[in-house]
């Protein structure tokens, strides 16, 4: 059966993922996770781009990509990510062999019917999914911890996290934005049941 084709747009934000190849839980060690967060800092050097979401967990990664009018398209940034990882860690670990399982996916935020609660959501979805595997006790911990950035100004991440035009409607200052995505975030973990540890 034919790969569905990908919508390739530019000005709009991406959600991309993509796993480790049989699901193998490569990124539970630091060598993976630092190839990584290398080659998206490399990525981020290259190509026109703006980075919104990054976190890695043990078998996949999720990030947001808001791509630029004149700009790499996702797919390159995509592909560039994904192939630099791998030559990293397979040489770190003199490995040969794929890293990845698959073809990344991808869905636009503003494709969907409420893209700003879409957005906002995802943010903490993304925030809490190591949470939810026990990798992690408090989202602000995880092995990137993108989610600092929307709540402590000037807050520099491993690599480069550009905050959403979405966080700045949220508010007339970054506080009052905080505090907006803070209520996002226990409106959050009420509607799921979910009590993590602390």
């Amino acid at each position: 059966m034919a790969r569905l084709l990908r919508k390739i747009k530019q000005g709009v934000t991406y959600h991309c993922y993509s796993s480790c190849q049989d699901l193998n839980k490569f990124f539970l060690y630091e060598v993976a996770r630092q190839a990584f967060i290398e080659a998206v800092n490399m990525c981020l050097s290259k190509y026109k781009f703006e980075l919104v979401i990054a976190e890695i967990v043990d078998d996949h990664f999720h990030l947001a990509i808001r791509t630029l009018e004149g700009g790499a398209t996702i797919d390159r940034i995509m592909q560039y990510i994904k192939a630099r990882t791998a030559e990293k860690y397979n040489k770190a670990v003199n490995r040969k062999g794929p890293f990845w399982n698959d073809r990344y996916k991808c869905k636009i935020v503003e494709d969907s019917k409420n893209p700003r609660p879409y957005y906002f959501t995802l943010v903490l979805y993304i925030a809490y999914n190591l949470v939810k595997r026990g990798l992690s006790l408090d989202p602000r911990n995880n092995y990137i911890g993108f989610i600092n950035c929307y709540l402590i100004e000037g807050y520099e991440a491993p690599v480069k996290i550009t905050l959403h035009p979405f966080f700045y409607e949220l508010g007339n200052t970054f506080d009052e934005c905080v505090d907006k995505l803070l209520a996002y975030e226990k409106a959050y973990l009420k509607r799921r049941l979910v009590i993590y540890p602390k």
